[in-house]
């Protein structure tokens, strides 16, 4: 096998036409990201996951169920625009702040070698996800900050071949982080500036 990120869909693979970013795809890079937590190794990660998989479900039961009408985002998002309840909208929504919350926390342990994870999260918390908590939530989150793995464990494990073999440099893992996280970030930026544009994230 390869280090963690040679495994899995990357975001800079998402294919993205004049019609928006390809459902499918982009949901086996959602997937991806959400396994990137079990590297994270504590259980204070789960209520993020659980959050996570329950919206990559809600938009993959949209896509399965009018799959000429959702191949992209944005057409998924449109197509169910006149309907009641919007779970995939909704889904969608909360799928991008989760994603955007988990690509911040990176970006920042990335471009701040010395600080740990826990600093890292905490502060793409603060800029994300934490204005649309309650406080009962807040303090779930706050929990699973304080309960990062070290800095080095992590990157360590990022590195690592879990059949055994010699684990990649360093150079390569955090070229393939960042290449990762930019289009990841890209993808987020796209799509939310989409949402407001055409008031989507209305009732939300």
């Amino acid at each position: 096998m390869a280090p963690y990120l040679e495994t899995v869909t990357s975001f800079a693979d998402v294919p993205i036409t004049d019609a928006g970013v390809d459902t499918v795809i982009f949901l086996k890079a959602a997937e991806g990201l959400v396994g990137l937590f079990d590297l994270l190794g504590s259980a204070a990660f789960s209520v993020v996951q659980s959050d996570l998989k329950g919206n990559i479900a809600k938009v993959r039961a949209r896509y399965v169920e009018t799959p000429t009408l959702s191949d992209t985002l944005e057409k998924l998002v449109e197509n169910e625009k006149g309907e009641k309840k919007r779970k995939a909208t909704e889904g969608l929504l909360w799928l991008l702040r989760g994603l955007q919350f988990t690509c911040k926390a990176l970006q920042n342990a990335q471009a701040n070698a010395s600080e740990e994870l826990s600093v890292a999260f905490t502060k793409a918390y603060e800029s994300t996800l934490k204005a649309f908590h309650n406080f009962v939530v807040k303090g779930v989150f706050s929990v699973a900050m304080k309960a990062c793995p070290y800095r080095a464990d992590f990157f360590n494990k990022l590195k690592a071949d879990p059949a055994g073999g010699p684990p990649a440099s360093d150079e390569k893992v955090n070229a393939d982080l960042a290449k990762w996280l930019a289009a990841l970030d890209n993808i987020v930026t796209r799509v939310q500036t989409f949402y407001k544009v055409g008031g989507h994230d209305k009732g939300f």
